[in-house]
């Protein structure tokens, strides 16, 4: 299950290899839609992607810092750096291939 982020435990839950955080609101339908499909890319990628969530709502200021503008948002870590954002509905191929090409980078 994804880790809930807020501003006294971000960083911690962010260090390692790969962390896709998905920044949402619980007003948000895309959000929403895309729960099922990241609980999939969970099960998928385990031991090798860790997953966490931040409510945009409640942490505001994590939200600013890493330029969330649309929801959803996934904003992918490296190490403990945000390196690349992307926004809206994907399928579970989308994505899962898009992991896929950044744990290949990430090995290489």
């Amino acid at each position: 299950m994804a880790v809930e982020l807020k501003q006294d435990n971000f960083k911690t839950n962010v260090q390692g290899a790969l962390t896709l955080v998905d920044f949402w609101a619980p007003w948000c339908g895309p959000c929403r839609r895309m729960e099922p499909v990241l609980h999939e890319l969970e099960l998928q990628f385990k031991g090798r992607v860790k997953f966490a969530k931040v409510n945009v709502d409640q942490q505001q200021e994590l939200a600013r810092r890493y330029q969330v503008m649309g929801l959803p948002s996934y904003v992918l870590f490296r190490e403990g750096k945000g390196t690349e954002k992307v926004t809206g509905v994907y399928s579970v191929e989308q994505l899962a291939h898009y992991l896929n090409r950044k744990l290949a980078e990430f090995s290489c």
